[in-house]
């Protein structure tokens, strides 16, 4: 799992760790000690993510418990105040939008199921 903070960019797996453990990873130094103050962080050059961190289950989801209730923002990007990480969820944003029909602020298309969508593309070739 992806998740997207406005303070930290975290990747949460299932791999080399207890049962009831989870491996938090990071890109950024301090990222994953900002959700999980008093996590054991290795630090390892080499890996796709070089922080990492084994962290109860309960203890992430309650963390994430937390973030969500505490969300007061009406625009996440925005909410956002570092700039390499609001620069790096941009970028995110625009890929993902890619998914979307006719991507983000596609106002000329009508919302439709997804069988119709699949269909048109065919008959028109693009949206």
């Amino acid at each position: 799992m992806w998740l997207c903070l406005n303070d930290a960019f975290l990747s949460i797996v299932d791999k080399d760790c207890e049962p009831d453990e989870l491996l938090v990873r990071a890109r950024r130094d301090g990222d994953i000690e900002r959700v999980f103050p008093g996590a054991k962080v290795e630090v390892t050059l080499g890996n796709d993510y070089r922080c990492r961190a084994r962290v109860k289950r309960a203890d992430v989801a309650a963390a994430i418990s937390q973030r969500l209730m505490g969300i007061d923002y009406s625009n996440f990007k925005g909410s956002t105040r570092d700039d390499e990480l609001h620069d790096a969820y941009m970028g995110a944003w625009h890929a993902f939008g890619k998914l979307q029909p006719g991507g983000p602020y596609s106002a000329g298309l009508r919302r439709q199921p997804k069988a119709a969508a699949k269909s048109r593309v065919a008959r028109d070739g693009e949206l």
